[in-house]
């Protein structure tokens, strides 16, 4: 509820704190004191479009502070947390607005900075403002079907519909998903099949590439130094090798040796040394050659095959590395078309049970919201005779559509009102005058009760142009209101100022030479005594009028 509100330099206010308790407020004071300012100031730290003229002259700016005091699980509560803002459970909600004289605002929830929007947000969870030509609230023909609910406690069910909504949704959306994908495969299929077939023929094997590359490049480097390795071989192992001639003539100075003793042996040995090298570079050679040696064949073949590679990696466009991922995805493709239309049916079959099971849910739904519409028009009826609305009649005007399904599920809820018997029935907004959709606001809420409600209520001169019984109705039935949330009232009617548990007088009295400003005094029992009197008598407060003010005092 609505615990305080601070005003500083709005209009005719210079400073002004009000404590608000729970149960019905009344603020009074004669016309033109400033109970407008009030509702205006709320509205500013509810999110209200501001306006530089709302600044009271000589001030740079002003400001409104309204602090609430909520229920640890308040929705409100959720609010704050996705927003971004810091709140304690335990703690108070307070929404600030800050109006410059340049036209420009300031927003703030529990002193952190928020948008006009959040504002706004938390303003509509928080207040509902109800006037003569009120358009929001319960006017506001996208909020009738969320009240019926309240009204019916069928929010479980809307739940359920709405979940079910969502299943629908995702089964239509892997639905199309998957059609799309099957209807494009379906157009490259001869593509696919013959790009698989030309794959699957080349079998591409990953790193293939380097490794014919390689291979390649080392027959080519061999096929350059076959012919030196040859002519070595020649030199060393042909007829004009010189090993057997060194041979020979070792075998000859072996034998001169014994004859010269010592002379020769240097020499044997060198020779000796010399053909055992001799002998390792001629098996050295040929195993050069024998290495070196390749069929040319399979050197044309390697190079077919890496040629082979290497435009189909141009072909389609990938690394030749990337060519055998590129099979199997080709492989791939063609199994889901070939399976595609076996899932297809499966997905369709799962689309249309999902939807036929929300069209039951949505269905038991519409006939839930029948019955409740009944009982709600029950309800308002009941409060219309003493509200000088005995001729008129409240309708829920509902319209179902199984094809237009939604969340909420297949209804167009809306409240109409027909004023007189045998004229067009139709929206409240456009049917009834001001003063009678004031009086069918109150009965819907009183009907509602704390059912889809704000906990604070504010009601701003629904009493205009009614007295007697009806001003002591729409009093009766704030009281009754205010048994289950907060409600402030703005009146001229002394029969709803005497149900009040709280009454606040509004005037203006001057301050600074000419200036005037604007004052709010919650009275005691002899003051409020004499201001209802005064509603009563008029300017002149006869001791009859006080007699009449008790009177209601102790009747309300």
């Amino acid at each position: 509820m609505l615990s305080q509100l601070s005003i500083r330099d709005i209009v005719l206010i210079e400073t002004l704190d009000i404590d608000f308790s729970k149960g019905l407020s009344v603020l009074t004071g004669e016309t033109g004191a400033g109970k407008s300012i009030l509702l205006d100031a709320l509205s500013l730290a509810l999110g209200a479009r501001g306006d530089a003229s709302l600044v009271r002259h000589g001030a740079k700016h002003g400001q409104v502070t309204a602090l609430f005091d909520l229920a640890p699980t308040h929705p409100v509560r959720a609010l704050l947390e996705e927003s971004g803002i810091d709140a304690e459970a335990s703690e108070p909600v307070i929404l600030r607005r800050m109006q410059s004289d340049d036209g420009r605002t300031r927003g703030f929830v529990n002193d952190q900075p928020a948008s006009a929007g959040l504002l706004k947000s938390i303003g509509r969870a928080l207040v509902e403002i109800h006037g003569q030509h009120d358009d929001r609230a319960l006017v506001d023909a996208a909020t009738h079907r969320d009240l019926l609910d309240a009204f019916g406690g069928l929010k479980s069910e809307v739940a359920h519909v709405g979940s079910l909504f969502r299943s629908w949704k995702a089964a239509e959306k892997a639905l199309a998903v998957h059609r799309a994908r099957v209807e494009e495969t379906a157009r490259e299929a001869d593509y696919l099949r013959a790009s698989h077939e030309e794959l699957s023929k080349l079998a591409p094997e990953p790193g293939e590439e380097e490794g014919l590359a390689e291979k390649r490049a080392q027959m080519m480097r061999a096929e350059k130094i076959a012919g030196d390795l040859n002519e070595a071989h020649d030199v060393l192992s042909g007829q004009a090798s010189p090993v057997p001639h060194i041979a020979s003539l070792l075998r000859r100075l072996e034998r001169k040796a014994e004859e010269a003793p010592g002379l020769l042996d240097d020499v044997n040995t060198a020779l000796g040394s010399a053909l055992d090298h001799l002998a390792d570079a001629q098996a050295r050679i040929e195993v050069a050659v024998n290495t070196s040696e390749f069929d040319p064949r399979e050197l044309e073949a390697i190079e077919e095959r890496l040629f082979a590679l290497r435009a189909a990696s141009r072909k389609f466009n990938v690394a030749v590395d990337d060519l055998p991922a590129l099979a199997i995805d080709f492989a791939d493709q063609l199994a889901d078309l070939d399976a595609g239309e076996s899932r297809l049916g499966e997905l369709e079959k799962a689309a249309e049970e999902t939807r036929e099971v929300y069209d039951r849910a949505a269905a038991a739904l519409s006939q839930a919201r029948l019955g409740t519409r009944d009982e709600l028009v029950a309800a308002v009826m009941a409060e219309l005779p003493d509200l000088k609305l005995e001729r008129a009649e409240f309708i829920v005007e509902m319209a179902s559509d199984a094809e237009q399904r939604s969340e909420e599920g297949i209804d167009r809820i809306e409240f109409w009102v027909r004023t007189n018997p045998g004229t067009r029935a139709g929206p409240m907004m456009k049917v009834a005058s001001g003063g009678e959709l004031s009086r069918f606001l109150l009965a819907l809420k009183v009907a509602l009760a704390d059912r889809g409600s704000a906990p604070t209520l504010v009601f701003d001169e629904i009493d205009t142009g009614v007295g007697g019984a009806v001003a002591d109705a729409i009093g009766s039935r704030l009281r009754r209101l205010s048994e289950t949330v907060q409600v402030l009232s703005v009146t001229h009617a002394p029969q709803v100022a005497a149900r009040a548990a709280s009454h606040f007088l509004i005037a203006k009295a001057p301050s600074h030479g000419e200036q005037v400003v604007t004052s709010v005094a919650c009275m005691g029992d002899d003051e409020r005594r004499e201001e209802i009197a005064r509603m009563l008598a008029g300017a002149t407060i006869t001791d009859e009028a006080r007699a009449a003010a008790s009177q209601l005092l102790k009747a309300g």
